[in-house]
């Protein structure tokens, strides 16, 4: 395994960050195709032991359980100081804002349940799940100002935002002397290249961390068409963010396949092997032993210009979906997919 500093932080993390949105009670949670506590365990120590040092959690996945099991995989078999832990908040639900809770007392609220889940002092990256229209960024960052002074987060990252949110809360940070975001999570692979238009500019010019999830587009970048898994059958959110563009992303998957096929190697490794030369450390989610493998091995597969240029190619734009498609002041939280599984249960 490969490491690299995330972005203008002390962060220490390995080129490959497991995405822990696949731990969690299968019955509890927007996702039925999730592993249970001991599997979950187990592909966490796996992780640990091929050297991956950065897990990805949220309080939202399965309702906190996912932070649960990652916590005790994590005290169970690793030293604290070795790993690297992200997590992330939610918005303020509409009942926060009724019963007037703060941005500032949002946040501390809910480090303090992530905290509790996950059984650890400290959060070492607490990100900013989705732009909150109905808080004032101020409020937002103070609050993650207050708990990086408290000591129970070490730095900030931000997911699912425009170029232009990012840049302004950054600069609003600067002017008041609070913390800046060092990193940024957004939806990213070979087949959906939006980031790359203003987001992926930005993070290279202010040296922001790019932590993609997604990474490979929900299983459709290791597997040809046809190749069934419990996920890709019962993932409804995966299916309303790639349907609708399967005929233009084949040419694109096919061609993974065939330099796969080239190296023999898996077409997982392939697609990571080309994200790795434009990220930081992508996100990728594991629910089988192999899939920690063909993770961590392509962290050592090096692709040649025109293989990029190869695989590149094909693509033609994409149309926001999944949680941009929901980034607008307009958009009612009630249609929000977030809100429809959490609101009544964090």
């Amino acid at each position: 395994m490969r490491y690299t500093k995330l972005g203008n932080s002390d962060l220490n993390v390995s080129r490959i960050c497991m995405g822990c949105m696949g731990f969690g009670d299968p019955a509890d949670g927007m996702h039925t195709w999730t592993l249970p506590e001991k599997e979950s365990i187990e592909i966490i120590t796996n992780g640990l032991d091929n050297g991956i040092n950065f897990f990805d959690t949220a309080i939202g996945y399965q309702n906190g359980t996912s932070e649960q099991y990652l916590g005790r995989a994590i005290r169970e078999n690793a030293t604290r100081e070795d790993v690297v832990v992200a997590t992330k908040f939610l918005p303020r639900s509409e009942d926060e804002i009724k019963n007037n809770i703060s941005g500032q007392k949002h946040i501390h609220d809910f480090v303090e349940k992530s905290l509790t889940n996950l059984g650890l002092d400290y959060i070492d990256l607490y990100i900013y799940h989705m732009w909150d229209y109905n808080t004032p960024l101020y409020d937002i960052l103070e609050g993650l100002n207050e708990v990086i002074e408290e000591d129970k987060v070490k730095y900030i990252g931000i997911s699912n935002c425009f170029a232009w949110q990012l840049a302004k809360a950054n600069a609003l940070a600067e002017a008041e002397g609070f913390k800046k975001f060092v990193s940024i999570q957004g939806h990213y692979n070979l087949i959906f290249r939006e980031e790359e238009r203003e987001m992926i500019p930005l993070c290279k010019a202010d040296n922001i961390a790019t932590t993609p999830y997604s990474s490979l587009a929900s299983g459709r970048l290791s597997r040809m068409p046809g190749e069934d898994s419990k996920r890709m059958n019962e993932d409804f959110y995966a299916k309303l963010k790639y349907q609708s563009s399967e005929a233009q992303d084949f040419e694109i998957i096919k061609r993974v396949n065939e330099l796969a096929l080239n190296y023999d190697v898996s077409m997982t490794e392939v697609s990571l092997a080309w994200l790795l030369e434009k990220v930081t450390s992508p996100i990728v989610g594991a629910t089988k032993m192999h899939h920690v493998e063909g993770a961590v091995n392509a962290a050592d597969l090096k692709l040649s210009d025109d293989d990029i240029s190869y695989l590149e190619e094909p693509y033609v734009a994409h149309d926001l979906v999944g949680v941009m498609a929901d980034n607008q002041a307009s958009a009612s939280d009630d249609d929000k997919v977030w809100q429809k599984h959490t609101k009544d249960k964090i």
